[in-house]
């Protein structure tokens, strides 16, 4: 079979920068989906402290309406010290109103507490919505970095679906179905360059008969090791080789 290698190798080329492409546009979903939890994340920290704070508050009203009540109480009591007949009832009333006078400095001291708290509370909440707004902008700004990479690539990969679309036309029927049959068995790569008289992608040394007719016919050969389509590359010269090599070494 007489094979067009040139168009081959240019439809690998696309098949290959289409599925590079293809991966990163499905890894944009999670990390949107990541960027989001992470505002979330943050926008938590000052929710749970403006929670905080109500608690505190809807706390520190219950405290003032029982000493509010209590205070009352004493009023009370104290008005019956100059009705009772017995002192045994005004020395029960007296040690009530002490009692209600302690609790009243005890629920005060803790309204004291609360609105200390409150104050903590609110700082806090200042350095977490600061925070929050920090982290959105940044996030934001990144999230508005990968939509726009994300809007390039797919017109990039469109194009390139089209270049594809115009190039298969020009390949023999049977030379496609054979590079698709093995393209999807190879993860990807149906062809294979010639190196030194290597596979240069399984690297097995190809036989000297094979190579020959390799390098007299255009025929299809398919490597016998890992049974891709073979062609020949030109070697470069040794002074571009070294480059190369020096260029991997620094790397």
């Amino acid at each position: 079979m007489e094979i067009d290698f040139e168009k081959l190798i240019q439809l690998q080329q696309l098949d290959m920068e289409i599925r590079e492409l293809t991966l990163f546009l499905d890894n944009i979903p999670p990390q949107i989906e990541e960027i989001d939890k992470k505002i979330a994340d943050s926008a938590l920290l000052e929710a749970s402290a403006k929670e905080r704070m109500v608690g505190s508050q809807k706390k520190r009203r219950q405290l003032e309406s029982e000493v509010k009540d209590i205070k009352i109480q004493i009023g009370k009591y104290k008005r019956q010290l100059n009705e009772v007949k017995t002192n045994k009832e005004y020395t029960a009333l007296l040690k009530e109103i002490e009692e209600s006078e302690k609790k009243v400095d005890r629920l005060e001291e803790t309204f004291i507490g609360e609105m200390l708290l409150e104050d903590d509370i609110q700082k806090e909440i200042r350095a977490a919505g600061q925070k929050h707004a920090e982290t959105q902008t940044g996030l934001t700004r990144e999230k508005e970095t990968l939509s726009q990479k994300k809007r390039e690539t797919e017109e990039k990969a469109q194009k390139l679906g089209r270049d594809r679309e115009e190039l298969l036309p020009k390949i023999s029927a049977e030379q496609v179905d054979l590079y698709l049959k093995i393209y999807r068995k190879k993860g990807g790569k149906a062809l294979s360059s010639v190196r030194d008289d290597f596979c240069s992608l399984c690297h097995v040394r190809i036989r000297p008969q094979v190579l020959n007719e390799l390098l007299a016919t255009r025929k299809l050969i398919l490597c016998e090791n890992c049974g891709r389509i073979l062609y020949w590359r030109e070697q470069k010269p040794d002074t571009e080789a070294e480059a190369e090599e020096a260029e991997a070494k620094a790397d």
